[in-house]
């Protein structure tokens, strides 16, 4: 209220002046409560990190710029647009090239700060978010970032792009532009963390896509607004990204100390072990190793000995995540909870990581263990045992009583007591051996599928390990093995019985559950619902977790999705790491600190650097 409302009011009657300021008081009280715009956002309070954060705490602030690193892919790529589900697109592209208008801390697992946006504001109830534009902010180009930008990306994103985008996009019921640099979303249904996801969209430049079929793969270089460009590339051998020196946002808290390598360089190989020679023969300087067996016995390389190269093992507090063999629940075959238990119990873990890891590895006993966020394999209680109530009599066997994985021998390759335990399921489900094969009561073959990607020796050892006990329960899988392109199309529609499967799960899921397990994408071509899944149950408790009014309520919305998930038995699970094994050239280094998520996506190269 300004001073000459206040002069008018003088002149104003006693008693309509009380009307007068009877009024005002209830048309600001029917405006809704809003905060002044934040540096940041979180999902419950605030940030950790104060608008007057010098970098991130995970960072070399004082890293030195310069030098190269280069990085080994497996397979191919023949798509330079990432967004869409055509084609196989390039690795790092939608890493350094394009931005958002929020950057994620690792360090946190429900903050956001600010990029291209330079303040965020919401309600209370995050039932709609508003981002302000830096003005400084620019294409590669050098011209500006606009609202109008940013709107032509998430409707694009949203009605085009790869199914990632479009579940968000579906709850957005207007997007409008609010200011010279403000942009506004209001949401169709509470959901407190689309207030954050929708910070998380790559934004484009418009006018470099006018005239081109968006949802056409193809080897076309975009323009984008981040701290690197595409230098060179070679489709289905490498790409090479050169620090951009004229990079808009390379003094901003949130940048400083990362992206510090002039170039960033990925070289494609055919398999797993073109990635491990192409490193002990230089032409890489940095690899991960997925094999623990290996990282023990098998440096014994020259470099080591010399100490050029270094071995670093970088710890992490996430979720296990998912890793294993998803089986589609398309396929009817599938369809008894006892088939699926029966062939996890043929399943023999034990011997398989003793003889791959040297029974070094952990299992993964549900998709969030190793976290807080996983279920307990007891009985349900307290508010998990609410959540999953109404749904008790549609769950399999042990979602609230309590599930635990079958226990092998790491001595011998089959174990007689599961896979005894197998024949049973399997008889009690309808099936029995007849003439040496298993059959129905119809007399059809239990006969599936197992589709692999080629270059993916670890998992062919471990096929073939359990091919020779679902022997003995009469059943022979035909293995197929697919290049990468047609590995991606036939999982992109769903066309296996049975295929690996690997889903990273971070402290913080939200909106990308429904991704993975929602029964409105099970049908989506390109979604990652790989598995099928259609349950009540699962679509109720990832809703839950995405109204949980305060952390202990999304603690225990996620357990008992994790209860759910677990005991659905889609999956036969493998091993996970607590430690990122990656050797690398002795000139690489990384900072002191470990953030909370470790060698996570914003880890390396983003904080690395080169240093003689």
């Amino acid at each position: 209220m300004d001073m000459s409302s206040v002069a008018r009011m003088k002149t104003i009657p006693l008693g309509l002046s009380r009307i007068v300021a009877t009024a005002m008081i209830l048309t600001l009280a029917a405006l809704p409560l809003r905060a002044a715009p934040q540096h940041g956002i979180a999902m419950y309070g605030k940030p950790a990190l104060p608008p007057d954060f010098v970098s991130l705490p995970y960072v070399n602030p004082d890293a030195p710029k310069g030098g190269r690193i280069v990085m080994g892919v497996g397979g191919s790529f023949n798509s330079l647009n990432p967004y869409i589900v055509t084609g196989t697109p390039v690795e790092g592209l939608s890493l350094y090239t394009f931005e958002t208008l929020m950057a994620r801390s690792i360090d946190e697992p429900f903050s956001l700060y600010g990029l291209l946006a330079e303040s965020v504001d919401t309600d209370e109830s995050h039932t709609w978010v508003e981002y302000t534009l830096r003005p400084q902010a620019k294409f590669s180009d050098g011209s500006p970032v606009t609202v109008e930008d940013v709107m032509w990306s998430y409707e694009t994103l949203g009605t085009k792009g790869h199914p990632r985008y479009r579940g968000a996009w579906s709850r957005v019921a207007k997007m409008e532009q609010t200011g010279p640099r403000s942009i506004r979303f209001t949401f169709t249904e509470p959901d407190r963390e689309l207030a954050l996801l929708m910070g998380m969209r790559p934004i484009l430049k418009k006018a470099d896509w006018a005239g081109k079929d968006f949802e056409k793969s193809s080897l076309d270089l975009h323009i984008g607004s981040g701290p690197y460009t595409v230098g060179k590339v070679e489709p289905g051998r490498y790409i090479s990204f050169r620090r951009d020196p004229d990079y808009w946002g390379k003094d901003l808290a949130i940048n400083r100390g990362r992206f510090n390598f002039d170039e960033i360089r990925y070289d494609y190989f055919a398999d797993e072990n073109g990635l491990f020679q192409a490193f002990t023969a230089g032409l890489t300087n940095s690899y991960r190793e997925p094999n623990a067996a290996r990282w023990q016995n098998g440096f014994d390389i020259p470099a080591i000995a010399s100490g050029a190269v270094v071995k670093s093992e970088i710890p992490h507090s996430r979720p296990s995540g998912m890793i294993g063999f998803v089986m589609n629940l398309r396929n009817p075959i599938f369809d008894d909870w006892r088939v699926r238990e029966a062939l996890i119990d043929a399943f023999n873990f034990e011997f398989v990581n003793m003889t791959l890891n040297g029974g070094t590895e952990p299992r993964i006993t549900s998709y969030f263990s190793n976290s807080v966020l996983g279920m307990d394999h007891g009985p349900a209680t307290g508010r998990v045992a609410d959540l999953l109530a109404p749904f008790a009599a549609d769950l399999p066997p042990g979602t609230i009583e309590g599930y635990s994985l079958p226990v092998g021998s790491a001595e011998r390759s089959l174990d007689r007591k599961n896979l005894k335990t197998a024949v049973g399921l399997l008889a009690d489900a309808g099936w029995t051996v007849q003439d040496g094969v298993l059959k129905n009561a119809a007399g059809e073959p239990f006969a599936f599928e197992i589709l692999l990607a080629a270059g993916s020796t670890e998992a062919q050892s471990i096929i073939d390990i359990y091919v020779e006990a679902l022997k003995r329960l009469g059943i022979s899988p035909t293995v197929t093995v697919a290049d990468t392109a047609q590995f991606k199309e036939r999982t992109d529609r769903y066309a296996f019985d049975m295929t690996y499967i690997w889903r990273a799960l971070s402290l913080s899921p939200g909106n990308e559950q429904y991704l993975y397990w929602g029964s409105e994408v099970a049908d989506l071509p390109g979604a990652r619902n790989w598995a099928g899944i259609k349950s009540p149950a699962v679509d109720s408790l990832i809703g839950a977790m995405l109204n949980s009014a305060n952390t202990d309520d999304f603690i225990a919305a996620t357990q008992a999705l994790d209860r759910v998930l677990t005991a659905g038995r889609t999956v036969i699970p493998l091993w996970f790491s607590k430690t990122s094994k990656i050797a690398h050239s002795a000139n690489l280094h990384y900072p002191e600190r470990i953030p909370l998520y470790g060698d996570w996506p914003g880890f390396q190269p983003e904080v690395w650097w080169y240093e003689d």
